[in-house]
């Protein structure tokens, strides 16, 4: 688990970098480095596949022997291929993508040199050598010490995969070795062939040399790519949350969390914690494709708020990841936009008054049908805490909810809690239908908001279920909320709300309608229309709800690590297990 304590190192003394005072400017800085570098690698392929210049390569040979400008064109090659991976560690500001790239960048320019005189193409690489040095203070970004690990292991297993293999290619053609070369020296061959130099081992034909090089070298290019890809990824530290901070939260949340209707989510177990100094304020987070995402406000008391944001974005500065939050509340929007994030109205919350809620007058006619409905085939519910359900109950209780599940994955990152019947959630709320022959058709959780508040949690129902069952259980919910204390219902989020509202309006404008028109659209995987006119049916208050980013540039990624933490986009199952093999437990 990733931990929220800071130091800084005393050991760089003198001006601090670009990062740690102007962090909009450092990343423009690592990207014009980043994208110098990757024309560099453009450029170097390029040169390597282009015939020499025949006058060059004359003075070449009269210093060197041919074999070796053929060789020097081929770790030109392979060099070019990597500088284009290395770029994407350098905008990320990566120290060990920053190493990696000095080393490569000397060593094409000698390249250049070596295959055939061509100054131009090592002057670039001096200036690009220059740029990396002279920037060196704003590649200062740790790496996950998990993928250090793997990137090790992962070239072991390639590098021997690919002598292996590079024996067996050997064998294969050993009508064609010239002569009878002893295991040792195919065995020298290959590793040099890995590296894409030319070995001691004659061939009968070009075509067969030519053949088994590329060979060789395309192997030892797929260890680099793979070892790099592993260790300048971004990092992704397995989310945890350790019984020891949980007990934190939940006390935060004792004397705090009426603030926010989403803070008792913040116990998910699959999220990470970062706390303020004083330990009176925390930041939930996990972290996706180098975003470290937040939810919800900051846990705990406001005036804390602050330090557990700094203490957020310094984590985020450290590893070089990018800062965003998403469904925070106006307050907690507020407490990020004055840290230097900006702001994005995701669309609003459904907040029922229970006091005041009732199914008279012609605005909740719907509502009043619906349950009328669900009443008429017998149907009734039943409201309890989870801690007076029998356990025989809750077993049948999950195992329904799994089996209604429409997603193949559980969704929910920011406002869902993604478990059920837990011992250690005794106060959550759970709401079942059930027909007259007893079975369940329907099934409703809310977490804890406070001590009078409820927030909706999960809302299941069998597929054969009456039309109307959801709005049935919220309907008795509402109704009874007093015996439970409860005052405040938080039900589903409605996304886009006003632009939903707006462009349905008379007289709205084509920018209105086609933005519209394309949530619709979306409507069709993600339910963005259907949820709120489900919310709509009750009248309830609305609270907006906020994505917050460092610059509109990395709203792509951050839209991306929204998107798969609220589990709406899901990688394939054979990345998700290579990704998970290489965390630290």
């Amino acid at each position: 688990m990733t931990r929220s304590t800071m130091t800084v190192d005393p050991s760089r003394p003198g001006r601090r970098p670009l990062s740690a005072r102007w962090p909009q400017a450092a990343s423009r800085a690592a990207s014009v480095v980043a994208g110098a570098s990757w024309l560099l690698g453009i450029l170097t392929v390029a040169s390597a596949l282009l015939p020499p210049d025949r006058a060059r390569l004359r003075l070449l040979t009269e210093l060197l022997p041919y074999q070796a400008a053929d060789a020097a064109a081929a770790v030109a090659a392979a060099l070019g291929v990597l500088l284009l991976y290395l770029a994407g560690g350098l905008r990320r500001r990566k120290h060990r993508a920053w190493v990696a790239a000095v080393a490569v960048t000397a060593v094409v320019g000698l390249s250049h040199l070596a295959k055939g005189l061509d100054v131009e193409e090592a002057g670039a690489s001096a200036v690009v050598l220059a740029l990396l040095l002279g920037c060196r203070r704003e590649f200062g970004a740790e790496a996950d010490p998990g993928g250090r690990r793997l990137a090790v292991r992962r070239f072991g297993q390639l590098a021997v995969l690919g002598t292996v293999l590079g024996m067996l290619l050997l064998q294969a053609y050993s009508a064609q070795l010239v002569g009878r070369p002893s295991l040792r020296t195919q065995l020298h061959e290959v590793l040099l062939g890995l590296l894409g130099v030319t070995g001691p081992v004659g061939f009968a034909s070009d075509r067969t040399a030519d053949l088994v090089g590329s060979t060789l070298l395309g192997l030892g290019l797929l260890t680099a790519f793979v070892t790099a890809y592993f260790a300048l990824r971004p990092a992704e530290p397995v989310a945890l949350l350790d019984p020891s901070d949980e007990q934190r939260l939940r006390s935060l949340l004792d004397r705090h969390g009426r603030r926010d209707s989403l803070g008792y989510f913040a116990l998910r177990r699959d999220k990470s914690v970062v706390f303020s100094p004083s330990g009176k304020a925390a930041v939930t987070y996990r972290v996706l494709h180098g975003v470290l995402l937040a939810s919800g406000d900051p846990v705990g008391d406001p005036e804390a708020w602050p330090g557990a944001i700094e203490a957020a974005l310094r984590l985020a500065r450290r590893y070089a990841w990018t800062p965003a939050v998403i469904g925070c509340g106006e307050r907690g929007a507020t407490a990020w936009t004055r840290s230097g994030l900006g702001a994005y109205e995701l669309g609003d919350e459904a907040v029922l008054d229970v006091r005041a809620f009732s199914l008279d007058g012609r605005p909740m006619r719907g509502i009043r049908q619906a349950v009328a409905r669900v009443q008429r085939a017998g149907v009734t519910a039943a409201v309890r805490r989870a801690r007076d359900v029998p356990a025989a109950e809750l077993a049948e209780l999950a195992a329904a909810a799994d089996a209604w599940r429409g997603a193949g994955v559980e969704r929910g990152f920011s406002m869902a809690l993604s478990r059920l019947g837990d011992p250690a959630d005794p106060d959550c709320v759970l709401v079942t239908a059930r027909r007259p022959d007893g079975s369940l058709c329907g099934l409703l959780q809310f977490v804890p908001w406070g001590s009078d508040g409820l927030s909706l949690d999960l809302m299941r129902r069998a597929r054969d279920a009456d039309n109307g069952i959801s709005e049935f259980m919220v309907v008795v919910l509402a109704c009874v909320g007093a015996e439970l204390g409860v005052t405040r219902l938080s039900l589903n989020f409605a996304a886009m709300r006003a632009a939903l509202e707006n462009g349905e309006r008379i007289g709205a404008g084509p920018v209105a309608r086609l933005w519209r028109s394309l949530l619709l659209l979306a409507s069709r995987w993600w339910q963005i229309e259907t949820l709120r006119r489900f919310n709509a049916k009750f009248q309830p208050g609305w609270e907006p709800r906020y994505l917050c980013y460092e610059s509109g540039r990395q709203l792509p990624r951050v839209a991306l690590a929204a998107l798969e933490a609220e589990a709406f986009l899901v990688r394939p199952g054979i990345v998700r297990r290579a990704r998970v093999s290489g965390r630290p437990g």
